[in-house]
């Protein structure tokens, strides 16, 4: 994108949030002969780039799919090195965070994540809940499916204690016992990578989110690439199912 077509980025309509399907880090550091830790490595610098871009833009909300319930199948050399990345993050980022305002959030199971992440994360969401800025929230332990599955379970419990009446579901009731209860329905889902799914992720939320894939790794995934990605929003008409 050239400086002329970042100047056409209409600013009052930027998307208010952003969701990613982090996707291609291990063949990223295949092609380059590398281990596929050196993919997730390069990652989180893209992380941390398109972070900083988004807080810049007035993105509200940009949600990351950091570790899925399925990624546990990966070898455990692989599993162990993503863990340890996560803390090695937040260690080094949670400041600089901090300091510009971002509210970290998580969606998942993050119980079952290594203790020393879990402390981590504690530390770092308690250091920035009081911010109003962009609401940073790393998908960690989550899957879509298991998420609805909690829902309606604990749905059910409210129902035998006969909290619940079957007149007071509706879409808004189910989202308030959805992890994202508290964060609105992703704009636009961006999938770099070349892959045409969404693997388990926010499949409740993203019934009317605009969807936006590349054939670039996520490594490679840079600001640019996200002023294409607003672009292109602006110049889609979203309907919601209506007409105009």
């Amino acid at each position: 994108m050239n400086k002329r077509e970042i100047e056409n980025i209409d600013k009052n309509n930027i998307p208010n949030h952003i969701a990613i399907i982090m996707d291609g880090n291990g063949r990223w550091a295949k092609k380059r002969f590398l281990p596929r830790t050196f993919g997730h490595k390069a990652g989180v610098e893209t992380i941390r780039e398109i972070v900083k871009e988004c807080s810049s833009l007035g993105v509200k909300y940009l949600t990351l799919y950091a570790f899925s319930t399925e990624n546990w199948k990966r070898p455990k050399d692989e599993v162990n090195a993503l863990m340890n990345l996560l803390v090695e993050y937040l260690r080094k980022e949670v400041k600089e965070l901090h300091k510009n305002n971002v509210i970290l959030n998580t969606i998942g199971d993050v119980f079952c994540l290594p203790k020393i992440a879990q402390e981590e994360l504690k530390k770092a969401k308690e250091l920035t809940k009081n911010n109003d800025g962009l609401v940073l929230t790393l998908a960690l332990n989550y899957g879509s499916r298991n998420d609805i599955k909690n829902a309606i379970i604990n749905i059910l419990k409210e129902y035998d204690k006969g909290n619940v009446c079957i007149e007071d579901i509706d879409e808004d009731f189910i989202k308030n016992y959805l992890s994202t209860r508290d964060i609105p329905d992703p704009d636009i889902l961006i999938r770099p990578s070349g892959e045409y799914r969404v693997s388990n992720f926010l499949l409740w939320e993203i019934a009317y989110s605009e969807f936006w894939f590349s054939e670039i790794y996520w490594p490679d995934f840079k600001k640019e690439n996200l002023h294409k990605v607003i672009l292109d929003y602006q110049n889609r008409e979203r309907r919601f199912g209506g007409l105009k």
